[in-house]
């Protein structure tokens, strides 16, 4: 691979660069406020995933403890006292863009991810919280871009972060050990920018688990994130993660009735590695 990183160097103006530096703090504090919640509970511990930890002294203004994997306690349950930051008021920084993939999603409707029982589908879920992400990156004035699983628009895509978005099985798994419950988050087996995109999935993993009190299910990451297709098809120097926001079977009611919150830590998570570089 032979492209160069082109950054944006323009700069706002200083009223309003003050003004996004401040809306983009109150979802920083956000999310480092859910996290020391998170930890104040005095939640168990077990082995650390080496893709998270091996960045958490390159970000010295957010190095905190990293989310750990799950061990075979039981599931945590959720907390309704997590709740969703109100997004701050819009404001516009012109030199970050972000790509966001509703994972599955497709104007043909061809793919569907996986499919529950009673019909639920993983492309409702996924689409409906990268709407949500979307949403909550523009109020705070990043230029998100919406995109489909196999857009075109990816090819060399190039942007300070891409996330794919998805989620797990509809198979609950009873005799699981750890339980089929949590999320997890990757980048590229091979990457061109390790450094980079271990510090996005740092941040993710961080912010999303402190927001929505998930664990770290390192168990269950795949061939197909580590390779996950669209981390070929962008541009090598735009850092990118997927993440698996939970199953939906064991997840199903964080998933479906709290997207919000989801889509919360997901925008914590990002805020936090833009901020971080």
């Amino acid at each position: 691979m032979s492209h160069q990183l082109q950054r944006r160097v323009q700069s706002p103006d200083a009223e309003s660069g003050a003004a996004s530096t401040a809306s983009r703090l109150v979802v920083i504090v956000a999310c480092l406020a859910a996290i020391a919640s998170l930890l104040y509970r005095g939640w168990e511990t077990v082995a650390h995933n080496p893709k998270i930890a091996a960045t958490t002294t390159s970000w010295t203004p957010y190095a905190i403890t990293p989310p750990q994997s799950a061990g075979s306690s039981a599931v945590t349950p959720f907390s309704p006292a997590h709740t969703a930051v109100a997004a701050p008021a819009s404001t516009y920084y012109p030199n970050v863009r972000v790509g966001i993939v509703a994972g599955h999603w497709s104007s043909d409707a061809s793919d569907t991810g996986a499919v529950c029982p009673d019909g639920l589908t993983e492309v409702e879920v996924n689409l409906e919280i990268a709407r949500l992400v979307v949403k909550k990156l523009q109020e705070i004035g990043y230029q998100t871009d919406l995109l489909e699983e196999y857009d075109a628009r990816l090819k060399d895509y190039r942007a300070d972060a891409l996330v794919s978005i998805h989620a797990d099985s509809c198979e609950t798994f009873p005799e699981a050990t750890p339980p089929a419950s949590g999320f997890k988050v990757s980048s590229v087996a091979d990457s061109v920018v390790p450094q980079a995109e271990a510090l996005l999935v740092s941040c993710l993993s961080q912010c999303y688990a402190a927001r929505t009190g998930m664990y770290f299910h390192a168990n269950s990451i795949t061939y197909d994130m580590l390779y996950y297709h669209n981390f070929y098809e962008i541009h090598d120097q735009t850092p990118a993660a997927i993440i698996e926001v939970g199953f939906l079977g064991n997840d199903r009611a964080m998933l479906t009735e709290h997207p919000d919150l989801v889509a919360q830590g997901i925008v914590e998570g990002i805020v936090c590695f833009i901020e971080s570089r």
